[in-house]
């Protein structure tokens, strides 16, 4: 016979699985986010919901989370897997390639926001400078797993205003220790060394990390292989969830955030040949602990707290938004000079994380947050992290109904209409910078349309005639001259948009010579449907090139490379037409 402790356990749990299998797919089938789902059922579900009312009609005790507390380390894990994830899908070179982000951008966002916040703080209503400064740096920084999440759901994690939002959030977990540091330095007597405190906090910091990277880069690797060896799946799944918990482990212990030990596991993991098996492995588990911690965020929101005192919990909410916004928006703009950017990632980043429960908690533990601040606060940063989804909607809008001042759009070249002989390249990312700079060095006159305004902000600068632009409208097409342009080349890496593409300018013009890439043979027997002349299948010709690299390091001429090449290109379109007819 099961306990009472063991039965409130399964009936939590059931009502975790109810809300994860009913009422978030509800949530989804009218078109709202995951996260809202999950988010509204916490509250709904928790003890300032239904468990409220528990207490006049104690039949809803049985559709009610009584212990939420119990949730919080699995909630945690769902976390752990998303940063983990995420740097599985991240290299050196990439992240690398973030430092002005990350450090630029980020400090500037945390460093003006939490200055601004306590600033206005302490000129409202916190008279004490250290409390206000504690509401800054609690209200300063973002939420790393909501904000994510709505990155991988709107599936614009890998572009500019994905990478600029993690990048941002990256620094923002780097800071977790020294503001915790910060936090309980102000309950240190004045006899405290605050120097010596801050370098062993340092100290601590590096080693974390240090050690993390000697295991990734020499016993990572060999370790996983032995395991692969000598068992299944099984095992190397129980290895991977060691991995992400050790390393967070780790970085916990040097007071980092549990999030950048799991982030530093899979950039390690990353480079192994086990990337792809744990990805796989792990989304599932990911996707339903994950679940669990936004449900804790909405159980987190004291409904009573918010009902008495609704105007200050309103105005903090205003106020905390429209500071974030400006500092993001600044921050982005004045380092990464793209409008749009800035301003999807301003709307991303302006509301509060769930680190601000953590800062409030541990002031609160030690004196320095009295609790008539501490609710309020909690409630304001519960309420903007609920805003997420619906923000990140706004600002995608906005984004797309701003043009930067640098990019130029197509209908104002007036010229082109009449313009005869002309490349027209709808596309200017890597694949359509080299298409671009062949051309030109051949002296072709290329003209270019991209929808990303950064990609044709550095055109420009290159000296290359582009525009920003959808190339699949007729009036547009029509402003740079697709009457008279001898071929018309689409690079983009979007299989949809380039079917797209492809049928629009067709209906225009049925003579002009349309060069096309696709993704593989299936692909480009579709885009020949459209009505492309010639498409090359980057999957093909991938293997087809890797494949005569390595002949010629076996020593084959180049006569007989290249035969041998051309002989297997004609047999794989052949089957491509073939499996088409």
């Amino acid at each position: 016979m099961a306990t009472a402790g063991e039965e409130i356990l399964i009936k939590d749990a059931m009502v975790f699985l109810f809300a994860a299998g009913v009422a978030v797919p509800f949530f989804r089938f009218l078109k709202l986010p995951a996260v809202i789902g999950f988010m509204v059922s916490g509250l709904a579900l928790g003890p300032f919901g239904v468990g409220m009312l528990a207490e006049h009609w104690p039949v809803l005790e049985y559709i009610s989370i009584s212990e939420p507390e119990a949730a919080a380390p699995f909630a945690e894990l769902g976390v752990l897997f998303l940063l983990f994830l995420l740097g599985l899908e991240f290299s050196f070179e990439k992240l690398w390639a973030l430092k002005k982000t990350v450090f630029g951008v980020g400090g500037m966002q945390a460093s003006v926001s939490a200055l601004s916040l306590a600033a206005i703080a302490f000129w409202l209503i916190i008279p004490d400078p250290s409390v206000a400064i504690v509401c800054g740096l609690a209200l300063a920084l973002s939420s790393t797993a909501i904000v994510m999440q709505v990155l991988v759901e709107e599936k614009i994690a890998a572009k500019p205003v994905g990478r600029t939002s993690f990048g941002v959030l990256l620094f923002q977990d780097i800071l977790v220790a020294p503001i915790l540091i910060f936090v309980g330095l102000l309950n240190i007597g004045e006899g405290a060394n605050l120097t010596s405190v801050l370098l062993q906090a340092f100290i601590q910091g590096v080693i974390a990390i240090a050690v993390i990277f000697f295991i990734g880069k020499f016993v990572l690797r060999r370790l996983f292989k032995m395991v692969a060896i000598a068992g299944g799946r099984d095992f190397l799944m129980a290895l991977t969830l060691l991995t992400v918990v050790g390393a967070a482990a780790i970085t916990a212990s040097a007071g980092l955030s549990l999030a950048l030990g799991a982030f530093l596991a899979g950039l390690l993991l990353g480079e192994t040949e086990f990337k792809h098996q744990t990805e796989v492995d792990l989304e599932p588990f990911k996707g339903i602990l994950l679940g669990l911690f936004f449900m804790t965020v909405g159980m987190g929101l004291d409904l009573p707290a918010i009902a008495s005192q609704p105007l200050t919990i309103v105005l903090g909410l205003v106020i905390l938004i429209s500071v974030k916004l400006v500092a993001a928006y600044c921050a982005v703009r004045i380092l990464n000079k793209d409008n749009a950017i800035a301003i999807e990632s301003a709307f991303l980043l302006a509301p509060a994380g769930e680190f601000a429960f953590v800062v409030v908690a541990t002031a609160s533990a030690t004196g320095i947050l009295p609790s008539d601040i501490a609710a309020p606060l909690t409630a304001v940063a519960g309420l903007s992290m609920l805003c997420i989804p619906a923000m990140s909607k706004i600002g995608q809008f906005l984004a797309k109904k701003t043009l930067p001042d640098d990019a130029p759009v197509a209908e104002e070249v007036k010229d082109f209409s009449d313009h005869q002989g002309h490349v027209l390249l709808a596309g200017f990312g890597r694949v359509g910078e080299v298409v671009a700079r062949i051309l030109s060095q051949e002296s072709a006159d290329v003209v270019a349309l991209d929808m990303n305004a950064r990609l044709v902000s550095n055109a420009r600068e290159a000296g290359y005639r582009a525009y920003l632009g959808d190339a699949s409208r007729p009036e547009l097409l029509h402003s740079v001259g697709l009457e008279g342009a001898s071929v018309f080349i689409i690079t983009v890496d979007n299989p949809q948009i380039t079917e797209m593409l492809v049928r629009s300018v067709r209906a225009v013009r049925p003579d002009i010579p349309i060069l096309a890439r696709a993704h593989d043979a299936l692909h480009a027997t579709e885009l020949e449907r459209a009505g492309a002349n010639y498409v090359v299948p980057e999957v093909v010709e991938t293997g087809l090139q890797l494949s005569g690299n390595a002949l010629r390091s076996f020593g084959y001429e180049y006569e007989t490379v290249r035969a041998l090449l051309a002989t297997e290109r004609e047999e794989a379109y052949h089957t491509k037409s073939s499996e088409d007819a």
